[in-house]
Protein backbone atom coordinates (compact mmCIF):
# COMPACT_ATOMS: atom_id res chain seq x y z
CA UNK A 1 0.00 0.00 0.00
CA UNK A 2 1.57 3.21 -1.17
CA UNK A 3 1.63 6.70 0.71
CA UNK A 4 -0.25 8.37 -1.08
CA UNK A 5 -3.11 5.73 -0.55
CA UNK A 6 -3.50 6.50 3.22
CA UNK A 7 -6.41 8.16 4.81
CA UNK A 8 -5.46 12.05 5.17
CA UNK A 9 -7.05 12.86 8.36
CA UNK A 10 -5.38 9.56 10.57
CA UNK A 11 -1.74 9.60 11.09
CA UNK A 12 -1.19 7.22 13.81
CA UNK A 13 -2.40 4.38 15.33
CA UNK A 14 -2.99 3.63 18.98
CA UNK A 15 -3.06 -0.14 20.45
CA UNK A 16 -3.99 -1.51 23.52
CA UNK A 17 -1.48 -4.46 24.62
CA UNK A 18 -3.30 -7.28 26.10
CA UNK A 19 -6.53 -8.87 23.92
CA UNK A 20 -5.64 -6.44 21.15
CA UNK A 21 -1.60 -7.14 20.46
CA UNK A 22 -0.82 -10.25 23.06
CA UNK A 23 -2.70 -12.95 24.41
CA UNK A 24 -1.82 -12.69 28.35
CA UNK A 25 -5.69 -12.66 29.70
CA UNK A 26 -5.08 -16.06 30.93
CA UNK A 27 -1.80 -15.34 32.68
CA UNK A 28 -3.78 -12.03 34.57
CA UNK A 29 -6.61 -14.16 35.50
CA UNK A 30 -4.45 -17.01 37.38
CA UNK A 31 -2.26 -14.44 38.84
CA UNK A 32 -5.46 -12.52 40.02
CA UNK A 33 -7.36 -15.67 41.47
CA UNK A 34 -4.16 -17.21 43.05
CA UNK A 35 -4.21 -13.39 45.15
CA UNK A 36 -7.38 -13.38 45.88
CA UNK A 37 -7.90 -17.09 47.02
CA UNK A 38 -5.12 -16.45 49.47
CA UNK A 39 -7.60 -13.48 50.72
CA UNK A 40 -10.39 -16.13 51.10
CA UNK A 41 -12.23 -14.82 47.77
CA UNK A 42 -13.24 -17.19 44.84
CA UNK A 43 -12.54 -15.16 42.27
CA UNK A 44 -14.25 -16.00 38.79
CA UNK A 45 -13.80 -15.66 35.09
CA UNK A 46 -16.61 -12.98 35.07
CA UNK A 47 -14.93 -10.88 38.02
CA UNK A 48 -11.94 -10.74 35.73
CA UNK A 49 -13.90 -9.04 32.80
CA UNK A 50 -14.54 -6.33 35.31
CA UNK A 51 -10.65 -5.80 35.25
CA UNK A 52 -10.03 -5.36 32.22
CA UNK A 53 -7.95 -1.89 31.00
CA UNK A 54 -7.65 -1.50 34.83
CA UNK A 55 -4.42 -0.85 36.29
CA UNK A 56 -2.88 -3.16 39.23
CA UNK A 57 -3.54 -0.78 42.12
CA UNK A 58 -7.24 -0.61 41.02
CA UNK A 59 -7.84 -3.91 39.99
CA UNK A 60 -6.51 -4.95 43.36
CA UNK A 61 -8.68 -2.71 45.35
CA UNK A 62 -11.48 -3.92 43.16
CA UNK A 63 -10.84 -7.14 44.32
CA UNK A 64 -10.81 -6.65 48.20
CA UNK A 65 -13.91 -4.49 47.83
CA UNK A 66 -15.20 -7.14 46.44
CA UNK A 67 -13.78 -9.89 49.32
CA UNK A 68 -14.80 -7.52 51.91
CA UNK A 69 -11.54 -6.90 53.51
CA UNK A 70 -9.90 -3.34 54.04
CA UNK A 71 -5.70 -3.67 53.74
CA UNK A 72 -3.40 -0.57 54.24
CA UNK A 73 -1.72 1.21 51.85
CA UNK A 74 1.60 0.01 52.48
CA UNK A 75 -0.54 -3.61 52.37
CA UNK A 76 -2.16 -2.80 49.39
CA UNK A 77 1.44 -1.87 47.41
CA UNK A 78 2.86 -5.45 49.17
CA UNK A 79 -0.26 -7.12 47.59
CA UNK A 80 0.25 -5.58 44.03
CA UNK A 81 3.69 -6.44 43.68
CA UNK A 82 3.05 -10.10 44.82
CA UNK A 83 0.49 -10.39 42.21
CA UNK A 84 3.10 -8.73 39.27
CA UNK A 85 5.53 -11.43 40.61
CA UNK A 86 3.63 -14.10 39.89
CA UNK A 87 2.46 -12.78 36.69
CA UNK A 88 5.89 -11.86 35.74
CA UNK A 89 6.87 -15.77 36.54
CA UNK A 90 4.03 -17.32 34.35
CA UNK A 91 5.08 -15.26 31.21
CA UNK A 92 8.05 -15.29 31.17
CA UNK A 93 8.42 -18.71 28.56
CA UNK A 94 6.00 -16.00 26.62
CA UNK A 95 7.47 -15.24 22.85
CA UNK A 96 5.76 -14.82 19.57
CA UNK A 97 3.19 -18.00 19.90
CA UNK A 98 1.31 -15.43 22.23
CA UNK A 99 0.85 -13.13 19.33
CA UNK A 100 -3.00 -12.68 18.31
CA UNK A 101 -3.32 -13.70 14.82
CA UNK A 102 -2.68 -11.13 12.44
CA UNK A 103 -1.01 -8.56 14.67
CA UNK A 104 2.55 -9.29 12.63
CA UNK A 105 0.95 -8.83 9.67
CA UNK A 106 -1.05 -5.68 10.48
CA UNK A 107 1.90 -3.52 11.81
CA UNK A 108 4.00 -4.07 9.01
CA UNK A 109 1.34 -3.07 6.29
CA UNK A 110 0.57 0.35 8.72
CA UNK A 111 4.64 0.97 8.90
CA UNK A 112 4.86 0.20 5.34
CA UNK A 113 1.94 3.00 4.87
CA UNK A 114 3.92 5.78 7.38
CA UNK A 115 1.40 5.54 10.05
CA UNK A 116 2.84 6.37 13.20
CA UNK A 117 1.96 3.56 15.73
CA UNK A 118 2.14 3.32 19.68
CA UNK A 119 1.30 1.39 22.45
CA UNK A 120 -1.30 2.74 25.28
CA UNK A 121 -1.58 0.41 28.02
CA UNK A 122 -2.32 0.20 31.95
CA UNK A 123 -0.12 -2.57 32.30
CA UNK A 124 3.64 -1.66 33.89
CA UNK A 125 4.74 -5.49 31.58
CA UNK A 126 4.53 -4.05 28.39
CA UNK A 127 8.00 -2.94 27.24
CA UNK A 128 8.67 -6.73 28.29
CA UNK A 129 5.66 -8.04 26.36
CA UNK A 130 6.77 -6.85 23.30
CA UNK A 131 10.37 -7.69 23.22
CA UNK A 132 9.70 -11.42 24.56
CA UNK A 133 6.88 -11.23 21.42
CA UNK A 134 9.35 -10.21 19.00
CA UNK A 135 7.58 -6.81 17.44
CA UNK A 136 8.70 -3.93 19.65
CA UNK A 137 10.14 -2.52 17.00
CA UNK A 138 7.08 -1.59 15.08
CA UNK A 139 6.26 0.55 17.65
CA UNK A 140 7.47 4.56 17.91
CA UNK A 141 6.22 4.78 21.45
CA UNK A 142 5.02 2.83 24.21
CA UNK A 143 3.37 4.44 26.84
CA UNK A 144 2.22 2.06 29.75
CA UNK A 145 1.67 2.52 33.38
CA UNK A 146 5.73 3.19 34.01
CA UNK A 147 5.06 6.57 32.58
CA UNK A 148 0.94 7.24 33.34
CA UNK A 149 -0.72 6.26 36.87
CA UNK A 150 -4.36 7.01 35.94
CA UNK A 151 -6.42 3.90 34.75
CA UNK A 152 -9.00 4.02 32.02
CA UNK A 153 -11.45 5.07 31.09
CA UNK A 154 -9.34 8.16 32.15
CA UNK A 155 -7.82 9.23 28.49
CA UNK A 156 -4.75 10.54 30.02
CA UNK A 157 -2.37 7.16 28.25
CA UNK A 158 -3.62 7.66 24.84
CA UNK A 159 -3.05 11.70 25.21
CA UNK A 160 0.08 11.05 26.44
CA UNK A 161 0.63 8.19 23.27
CA UNK A 162 -0.38 11.31 21.18
CA UNK A 163 1.58 14.24 22.77
CA UNK A 164 4.68 11.63 22.56
CA UNK A 165 3.94 11.26 18.65
CA UNK A 166 3.24 14.67 17.54
CA UNK A 167 0.02 14.16 16.83
CA UNK A 168 -3.46 15.98 17.52
CA UNK A 169 -5.75 12.98 19.44
CA UNK A 170 -8.48 13.50 16.17
CA UNK A 171 -6.12 12.03 14.09
CA UNK A 172 -5.33 8.83 15.86
CA UNK A 173 -7.29 5.84 15.89
CA UNK A 174 -7.33 3.19 18.95
CA UNK A 175 -7.41 0.01 18.80
CA UNK A 176 -9.07 -1.64 21.69
CA UNK A 177 -10.91 -4.68 23.44
CA UNK A 178 -12.21 -3.24 26.70
CA UNK A 179 -15.01 -1.08 27.49
CA UNK A 180 -13.17 1.10 29.56
CA UNK A 181 -10.11 1.56 26.80
CA UNK A 182 -12.82 2.54 24.50
CA UNK A 183 -14.49 4.98 26.96
CA UNK A 184 -10.85 6.51 27.32
CA UNK A 185 -10.33 6.67 23.83
CA UNK A 186 -13.36 8.57 23.44
CA UNK A 187 -13.05 10.94 25.70
CA UNK A 188 -9.43 11.49 24.28
CA UNK A 189 -11.04 12.83 21.23
CA UNK A 190 -9.99 9.65 19.29
CA UNK A 191 -11.93 7.26 16.94
CA UNK A 192 -11.67 3.81 18.51
CA UNK A 193 -11.92 0.36 16.12
CA UNK A 194 -12.82 -2.51 19.25
CA UNK A 195 -11.34 -5.64 19.35
CA UNK A 196 -13.86 -8.40 20.51
CA UNK A 197 -17.66 -8.86 20.54
CA UNK A 198 -19.73 -6.28 19.37
CA UNK A 199 -21.94 -6.72 22.58
CA UNK A 200 -19.25 -5.91 24.62
CA UNK A 201 -17.99 -2.35 22.74
CA UNK A 202 -21.24 -0.97 21.54
CA UNK A 203 -19.58 2.64 21.72
CA UNK A 204 -16.60 1.90 19.47
CA UNK A 205 -17.14 3.33 15.52
CA UNK A 206 -16.34 -0.45 14.61
CA UNK A 207 -15.99 -3.55 16.23
CA UNK A 208 -13.94 -6.72 14.54
CA UNK A 209 -12.97 -10.48 15.97
CA UNK A 210 -9.28 -9.54 15.86
CA UNK A 211 -6.82 -7.56 13.44
CA UNK A 212 -6.37 -10.61 11.67
CA UNK A 213 -10.34 -9.37 10.07
CA UNK A 214 -8.10 -5.81 8.97
CA UNK A 215 -5.42 -4.22 6.44
CA UNK A 216 -4.77 -1.08 5.19
CA UNK A 217 -7.31 -0.84 2.63
CA UNK A 218 -9.73 -1.97 5.20
CA UNK A 219 -8.80 0.28 7.65
CA UNK A 220 -9.21 3.33 5.61
CA UNK A 221 -12.90 2.53 4.24
CA UNK A 222 -13.75 2.57 8.35
CA UNK A 223 -11.99 5.59 8.61
CA UNK A 224 -13.79 7.01 5.15
CA UNK A 225 -17.06 5.76 6.11
CA UNK A 226 -16.30 7.52 10.39
CA UNK A 227 -14.66 10.85 8.86
CA UNK A 228 -17.20 12.99 10.44
CA UNK A 229 -17.72 10.20 13.77
CA UNK A 230 -17.74 13.00 16.84
CA UNK A 231 -18.78 12.39 20.37
CA UNK A 232 -18.34 13.85 23.71
CA UNK A 233 -17.38 12.38 26.84
CA UNK A 234 -14.92 14.63 27.78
Amino acid sequence: MRHRERSHKIKACIFDLDGVLVDTAIYHYRAWKKLAQSLGFDFSKEDNEHLKGVNRISSLKMILSWAGSQKSEEEIERLAELKNQWYKEMIASMDSEQLLPGVTEFLKELRSSSYLLAVGSASKNAEILLAKTGVRNYFDVVVDGTLVSKSKPDPTVFLKAAELLSVEPSRCVVFEDARAGVEAALRAGMMVIGVGKVEDLREACEVVGGLYELNVKKLCSILKENGNWVRDYK
